[in-house]
């Protein structure tokens, strides 16, 4: 029983301390939020504009890409991969066939968190939403890993 006591009196005194010293500035405020913002819109241009060049740039070669998509509302998810290789295919065959995104498609970029390393977004598109990693390679922040899934049908 004591240990419970000395375990609680130990959480009332240091918990504030230790909270406190987990908050920090907004991402907004970030010195590379302009940074990590730009890459990811590099991305979603990328894929809208039918640009391997913005996925190049805001891209990492090593990127790993899954996303979870339905063909419709009544069906399940369905999973699929896709590497930096497939995103450069997929965006040189857009613009040679002049696929691009629909006119005044969703582009929102949330910034979610910003270290000096490491970066998280998220991005809403016309075809759902990405989650994405983004790390700093010789002063250029790269997206690294994406998640996404296509919008629920209730969106």
């Amino acid at each position: 029983m004591n240990r419970y006591i000395a375990l609680a009196t130990w959480l009332a005194v240091m918990a504030p301390g230790m909270l406190q010293a987990q908050r920090h500035p907004s991402v907004q405020d970030h010195p590379d939020a302009e940074a990590v913002t730009r890459a990811a819109l590099d991305y979603l241009e990328g894929f809208y504009e039918g640009d391997a060049d913005k996925i190049r740039k805001g891209v990492h070669p090593e990127v790993v890409k899954y996303g979870f998509y339905r063909s419709d509302s009544a069906q399940p998810y369905g999973g699929t991969a896709m590497s930096f290789d497939d995103m450069i295919t997929l965006t040189t065959r857009m613009r040679e066939s002049g696929q691009t995104a629909p006119e005044g498609a969703v582009k929102d970029v949330i910034l979610l968190d910003i270290l000096d390393q490491t970066a998280t977004v998220k991005v809403v598109a016309w075809w759902g939403a990405d989650y994405l990693q983004l790390a700093k390679y010789d002063g250029e922040w790269k997206i690294l890993h994406v998640l996404w899934q296509s919008l629920p049908a209730e969106h």
